[in-house]
């Protein structure tokens, strides 16, 4: 094999790596339908949260946890929070920037944050009361 084909197929293995991480297999959250259509559902707004509650943008430099990865009906975001709101996320940059990250998925009915794109990985419950809420972020 030419050092070319080689060049060429590492390139192809790491792309291939970086597209089939942009999901996480067994996200209830995701589904797709016979048509091929693809359904998506967002965790939903806490009843609590008033309309003047500033959520910090995902433009606005004031994040300093991790970015949670959100599938949504446009694709894998990075948001600030779990709920996806569109002033809060932004393009995922998983695969070409190192960051912080959790993984947001529902698994059995209830909303997840896992460590790693992967049902099995350390994941807690979004909306159950600290400190089970406390997720194990990683970078990556």
């Amino acid at each position: 094999m030419s050092h070319v084909a080689k060049i060429l197929a590492v390139a192809t293995l790491v792309y291939a790596s970086a597209t089939q991480a942009q999901f996480v297999k067994g996200n209830e959250a995701v589904q797709m339908l016979p048509d091929g259509k693809k359904v998506v559902e967002t965790p939903p707004l806490p009843k609590t949260a008033s309309s003047r509650m500033s959520p910090c943008k995902a433009d606005g430099g004031c994040h300093a946890g991790p970015w949670r990865m959100v599938e949504t009906a446009g694709g894998l975001l990075e948001c600030t929070e779990v709920y996806a709101r569109p002033t809060t996320c932004r393009a995922s940059t998983y695969g070409t920037e190192k960051r912080s990250r959790l993984w947001v998925v529902k698994v059995g009915g209830t909303w997840l944050q896992c460590q790693f794109p992967d049902v099995k990985s350390k994941c807690v419950p979004i909306f159950a009361p600290p400190p089970a809420n406390l997720p194990y972020d990683a970078l990556q």
